[in-house]
């Protein structure tokens, strides 16, 4: 996907450091009025790449900072257009003065992620590269922040392309196939052509086992706890927060309002979601709470339902509300500190039970393996690409095209349907990197971007 030639597009500017009070503030401008721009704001030429020291003009000759001033011409540049970087004192009214000098020269303020965007657009980095510079920016942990700089070094990118050229080579392969009917060879019944088929699919299952992986650190999973009144699920929330979120008494019905809270387990973001006791009520704000608590276990990705030990020595289905019953879940028989009992792990009825005490941790370590397992999520992320929802997504589809090209070519004997298949597998792939994208999912992609990036 190319950018529209510079002569054509505007030139922008926007603060590409924080708001605020700060030691430095970094003003960016891309385009192609760039080159007369620095002689305007800085009195002289700037030569390419080197830092400068000077002063930066107003209209009248003024001077409103004096800072470091760098130009990068295109196309080595981020952008791949001419980029003029202002480094001045981090002050917002520095800032400020320094943009409406340059909207005075008809430069625009630069939308969220249109620098980004122009990167894009002008070849420099693909889509799933220019997504890795926001997943950066917004790490929540060290293993996400690395994850990200694999995305953005191109890795994950790398792994698409080197996919999608074996695609590429098997449609040829197919296509020449249909030219030679007519020939005593049968070529699409050759072994050989199923063998590739297969690799295809080996690395397809490789990429999105990382992918997913990568998915876990960006987005998270969200674990809502569920359970009867007064069985210790705001306990179990606490310790697992590892300070005192929700209220904890002996009255049952204590919760009626869903309580949320974050942490981390082994760099994997994890959204905790205490819900009010599940029982019958005539209250009408905790009969409320009890129709969030019912939402919230549709939507989430596992459910910790908690039991009280002193009432349940198994799991009993009969208690499993119709809302989770598609959902995973871990059952979890809390307070075994009363009972005496050790921690310890079963499966019961096709369901993990944990055995723990949620006030004094026992068995809390043997919970967060399994909600570990449960989802899918190794700690060992080495070599783990910072993925999207949308990436999964088109890998998934284009596994579903491959295997349905397998199977045309098997028991339909169908190259030209098979062929389709490998076109729409190559499409889906070519998606996550941005050679087929829609307008609207660019417009949708950048927005979520800082100004200035």
């Amino acid at each position: 996907m190319k950018a529209e030639t510079t002569s054509n597009i505007d030139t922008i500017a926007a603060q590409a450091t924080p708001p605020g009070k700060g030691g430095i503030a970094i003003v960016r401008v891309s385009g192609p009025a760039v080159k007369n721009l620095i002689q305007r704001i800085t009195g002289c030429e700037l030569r390419p790449r080197q830092a400068n020291y000077l002063p930066f003009h107003d209209v009248s000759g003024n001077v409103i900072d004096e800072g470091v001033a760098i130009y990068f011409p295109n196309p080595h540049s981020f952008t791949g257009e001419d980029v003029l970087e202002l480094h001045g004192h981090g002050g917002p009214v520095v800032v400020d003065l320094l943009l409406q000098r340059l909207l005075s020269l008809g430069v625009r303020l630069a939308r969220p992620g249109e620098f980004s965007e122009r990167a894009f657009l002008n070849g420099k980095i693909d889509l799933a590269q220019a997504e890795a510079i926001a997943d950066l920016i917004n790490a929540s942990s060290k293993q996400a922040a690395r994850s990200a700089i694999r995305s953005l070094q191109g890795e994950f990118s790398k792994k698409i392309h080197d996919l999608n050229e074996k695609i590429v080579e098997l449609r040829v392969y197919i296509e020449a196939a249909i030219d030679f009917t007519d020939e005593e060879i049968d070529f699409l019944s050759d072994n050989s052509l199923r063998q590739r088929i297969n690799e295809i699919l080996h690395d397809l299952t490789s990429i999105q086992t990382k992918a997913k992986q990568g998915s876990f650190l960006r987005e998270g999973i969200t674990a809502v706890i569920a359970g009867e009144p007064n069985v210790g699920k705001s306990s179990l929330l606490n310790y697992l927060s590892g300070k005192e979120v929700a209220i904890v008494t002996d009255i049952p019905g204590t919760t009626r309002d869903v309580l949320r809270n974050h942490i981390l387990i082994d760099g994997m973001p994890m959204h905790i979601i205490d819900t009010a006791g599940l029982r019958d009520s005539d209250d009408v704000v905790e009969q409320e709470g009890i129709r969030r608590a019912y939402r919230e276990m549709e939507q989430a990705d596992i459910v910790l339902y908690v039991m009280d030990a002193s009432k349940h020595s198994q799991v009993d289905l009969g208690f499993l509300p119709t809302a989770i019953s598609s959902r995973p879940i871990i059952f979890i028989r809390n307070k075994i500190d009363l009972m005496s009992e050790l921690p310890s792990i079963s499966a019961e009825n096709d369901h993990t039970c944990i055995s723990l005490s949620a006030k004094s941790g026992a068995g809390i370590d043997l919970l967060i393996d399994q909600i570990k397992n449960q989802v899918g999520f190794e700690a060992q992320n080495e070599g783990i690409y910072l993925a999207r929802r949308r990436h999964l997504d088109a890998l998934a589809r284009a596994q579903s095209c491959v295997m349905e090209g397998l199977k045309q070519l098997t028991y339909s004997h169908s190259g030209e349907l098979a062929a389709e298949d490998f076109r729409q597998a190559h499409r889906a792939l070519c998606e996550i990197t941005g050679e087929f994208t829609a307008d609207d999912l660019l417009g949708r992609i950048f927005s979520s971007f800082c100004i200035g990036k």
